[in-house]
């Protein structure tokens, strides 16, 4: 199956770039397919590696001196920060431009590595939208495989998702020596993963694993940083009534969650499947916006008593509330309607969810099905 993805990147030699993405979205068969012609450094191969580990001024040597540049893609660059002195050089010196890709800034970052000084665009690839999977795109198989190039179209999903989470901890984690103790760390995925799509507590995490609250803080850091999560803020502006101030974690892909929280087939009506159905409307929502580059503003919103909606776009923009039931009822509703009393002027509510058939409710709530919302989303029509 060909899937085209729908993030573009610039014609070769336009710009220099960094490409970022969880481990196997598909960087590199995208960077591949865009850049035919390009010269192909991949430090993922030993001996690439050792070359420019021992000897990184290699690469302004093998480049020509002036003349027509290549187009160089540097894959899994991250392995090697003190590379990015050299490609800033070049990119200054010689009008060389790079596509220079990684799964992690963190050793980058930390290492103060050089990010060429803000020159750089820097483009998020995410795992499958429903945009790229159009008339084959399947809600029950994404929900249990994940959004994965690979592991998606896979027929032993499980065992792939074993795979992956077993290659992360040894090539993300204790290769790049990003934690000291690893069985401690392998311990956190699971615990964090039971709190996707939640708010988290770091001190029940804590005691369940044997840390700190401060150590597991550091670990959700390094599962931002690994491009494996991200937080969702709570929406704080002009609260009428005490809200949440704690933000809620999504993993980036709802198949890593599954495996790590022992899941097993999620079926549609259960809460499980629910939890897994928020991940993915919030996947969506956060691919579009960084791939059209909306620059919108995501939050939730809930209340001391527990009254919440999922997302919050912009500043009160749009509110969109996520439900995997077929058929939405006022209970459902309870949270949109909770909002419009403290937000009266919040200008668009919307409801995600599995029934058959658009509508709208006496008050103005939109009732959407999945497809009819991913549809509406990647044709703009929703911000």
């Amino acid at each position: 199956m060909m899937i085209n993805r729908v993030l573009k990147l610039p014609r070769a030699g336009k710009e220099t770039f960094f490409l970022w993405g969880p481990r196997q979205t598909g960087k590199s068969t995208l960077l591949r397919a865009t850049y035919p012609q390009a010269v192909w450094i991949d430090l993922l191969k030993a001996e690439e590696f050792r070359r420019y580990l021992n000897a990184p001024e290699l690469l302004r040597q093998e480049l020509p001196r002036e003349g027509t540049m290549p187009f160089v893609v540097i894959d899994e660059v991250q392995k090697l920060p003190h590379l990015l002195d050299e490609v800033h050089w070049l990119h200054e010196n010689r009008n060389v431009r790079f596509a220079l890709c990684g799964s992690s800034a963190r050793k980058i970052k930390r290492g103060h590595g050089n990010l060429l000084g803000g020159r750089a665009i820097r483009y998020e690839l995410f795992g499958l939208v429903a945009a790229e999977l159009g008339t084959d795109f399947d809600l029950i198989r994404l929900l249990n495989h994940g959004y994965l190039p690979r592991i998606y179209l896979a027929g032993q999903h499980r065992r792939m998702l074993n795979a992956y989470v077993a290659n992360y901890l040894k090539e993300e984690i204790a290769a790049e020596g990003l934690v000291r103790n690893l069985p401690v760390f392998s311990e956190f995925l699971n615990m964090a993963a039971l709190s996707d799509t939640e708010q988290v507590n770091f001190s029940t995490i804590a005691r369940d694993c044997g840390v700190s609250s401060q150590t597991i803080k550091e670990y959700f850091t390094i599962l931002e940083d690994t491009l494996l999560g991200r937080w969702l803020p709570s929406f704080r502006k002009r609260p009428k009534r005490r809200v949440s101030l704690s933000s809620k974690f999504y993993f980036s892909d709802v198949g890593v969650v599954n495996f790590l929280a022992k899941r097993g087939v999620l079926e549609q009506g259960s809460e499980l499947f629910g939890k897994a159905f928020e991940n993915w409307c919030f996947h969506e929502i956060s691919a579009y916006n960084m791939y059209n580059e909306a620059f919108a503003e995501m939050y939730y919103w809930r209340l001391a008593g527990g009254t919440e909606v999922d997302f919050i776009i912009n500043d009160m923009e749009i509110a969109i509330e996520s439900k995997a039931s077929k058929k939405i009822t006022a209970r459902h509703l309870k949270g949109l309607r909770s909002l419009k009393i403290d937000h009266p002027n919040t200008k668009r509510r919307l409801v995600v969810c599995c029934e058959e058939k658009e509508r709208i409710t006496v008050d103005g709530i939109e009732i959407l099905p999945a497809v009819s919302f991913t549809q509406m989303l990647w044709a703009g029509e929703i911000f």
